[in-house]
């Protein structure tokens, strides 16, 4: 392991990247382990206590929504029962979970380090970064795990999930893009971290993840999936997972283009706020 990375440090040089960003990457990769490290310190299961967190939900809504609700799926190459719902469940829930997971310890990233912001040479635009890379990589292990389940399931691993690194990026650039937003207007309006709780709470209902897409009004559909990417990337997750398809790769794109204008907006904002920071803080 120690030999591939610095074969990786290596070859990192012949890339058309300065130095001033490696050391932002660096010292990005850095708070990002120091983050995981601190989420869970002295835990015995450490960051695995993310992955119970996601299975515990799973449980609760696979108990709700299929057997006391009753709600049926037909999912191609698996079978109508108990165990493919909750995979189901679990392959909507852990983009979800990993976007929530950013987004709200983002919204407070900057007023949290006030002793960073002061300092003239540490990079700002890294701070909201923190919590949402944090988020995607304790999500990885549910994901590795939800492939392992349907593997074996199914007894067929999809040729599709070399796709699922795209989607992610998708995902990734959304969070982004509202952590850049809310982490910079948090400094001034304090009231956005609680604002932020109850929307992702509703957003959670207005997004198909605990009930499939086709509950939602045929007429009102489309609407849905291009104003809330949410919904497109949880149901790719499921296509590119569970049924190694890519059926809803129109709403997939459409998703792509709002989360990159999304990234955008927020960092153009981030930026034209950051410099009153420190006299706020």
């Amino acid at each position: 392991m120690k030999g591939v990375v610095r074969q990786a440090g290596r070859f990192r040089h012949h890339l058309p990247v300065n130095n001033p960003w490696w050391a932002k990457l660096d010292l990005l990769k850095a708070l990002v382990v120091r983050d995981l490290e601190a989420r869970y310190k002295g835990a015995i299961l450490g960051n695995f206590w993310s992955l119970a967190n996601q299975i515990s939900q799973l449980l609760i809504y696979t108990y709700v929504f299929s057997v006391v609700l009753r709600v049926k799926l037909s999912l191609q190459g698996l079978p109508e029962n108990k165990l493919t719902f909750g995979l189901w469940i679990f392959a909507g829930l852990l983009p979800w979970t990993a976007f929530t997971s950013g987004l709200l310890p983002a919204a407070v990233s900057v007023i949290n380090q006030p002793n960073l912001v002061k300092k003239v040479v540490f990079p700002l635009v890294l701070l909201p970064l923190v919590p949402v890379l944090s988020a995607f990589v304790e999500s990885s292990i549910g994901l590795v795990g939800l492939i392992l389940l349907v593997g074996i399931t199914t007894q067929t691993v999809h040729t599709t999930l070399w796709l699922l690194p795209l989607v992610c990026l998708t995902q990734l650039l959304l969070t982004a893009g509202l952590s850049y937003l809310v982490a910079g207007l948090t400094v001034f309006l304090r009231d956005i971290p609680q604002t932020l709780s109850v929307l992702t709470n509703l957003w959670f209902y207005l997004t198909p993840i605990v009930y499939p897409a086709s509950l939602i009004p045929e007429k009102w559909r489309t609407l849905v999936f291009c104003l809330n990417p949410m919904s497109a990337i949880a149901e790719t997750y499921r296509d590119l997972i569970l049924e190694g398809s890519l059926k809803h790769w129109q709403e997939w794109t459409i998703a792509s283009f709002v989360s990159l204008s999304v990234f955008l907006l927020g960092l153009q904002v981030y930026r034209r706020l950051r410099p009153a920071f420190a006299d706020v803080l």
